[in-house]
């Protein structure tokens, strides 16, 4: 389809950048019970947490799912690399902490997370991609006057499925307070070159 108030050239552009993926967008295409496998509207903020602090709402999970199923349909049109983003999870205790915000973001993801990968394998996928699950850094292993945890960058864990790499295994070690690696770190060179050689 064309773009409403697109030039020749910007719908020539724009059909380079999406390279015939555009209508992997269209999720009215998809079986409303594999839609549904993947939905996270059930994890809403409840409005008490909503009142809590001014930036709360935008941190519902509700669209993680079918971000998660576009992303199935990006990579089955061609895409060589998508990223799913799923906010709240700056758990200070500022908007969410601990014992509010991990039973509402964490569900939302293992929901979305394990539809994917379900998918992925009914469709002969999960060998040919990666999935990712990290954040931009840790968290502080003790639990601040907020309820929450603060930036830590001396350890994040991470988690990869498929990709041809061996599943159940636990690479690298903690020490006992999860604040340090305590046997064989992983740094963020071997991510990328994990990542890269996937």
């Amino acid at each position: 389809g064309s773009l409403d108030g697109a030039d020749k050239f910007q719908q020539q552009a724009f059909d380079v950048i999406l390279g015939g993926v555009s209508e992997a967008f269209d999720l009215s295409k998809e079986d409303p019970r594999l839609v549904a496998k993947y939905d996270t509207g059930e994890f809403a903020i409840p409005p008490k947490l909503q009142k809590k602090k001014s930036n709360v709402p935008g941190q519902s999970p509700i669209a993680l799912g079918k971000q998660m199923l576009m992303a199935r349909r990006l990579v089955e049109a061609g895409c060589g690399f998508v990223t799913v983003t799923s906010a709240g999870w700056d758990m200070h205790g500022n908007a969410f902490g601990i014992n509010d915000g991990m039973p509402l973001l964490g569900s939302s993801v293992d929901k979305a997370a394990g539809a994917f990968l379900d998918d992925l394998a009914e469709r002969g996928l999960a060998d040919k991609v990666l999935l990712v699950i990290t954040g931009e850094f840790g968290r502080t292993p003790r639990i601040n006057q907020k309820a929450g945890r603060d930036h830590w960058g001396n350890l994040c864990t991470l988690a990869f499925s498929g990709g041809g790499l061996k599943m159940g295994q636990v690479v690298g070690q903690s020490d006992r307070n999860v604040g340090t690696p305590a046997a064989d770190p992983v740094s963020s060179e071997d991510l990328r070159a994990t990542i890269m050689n996937t």
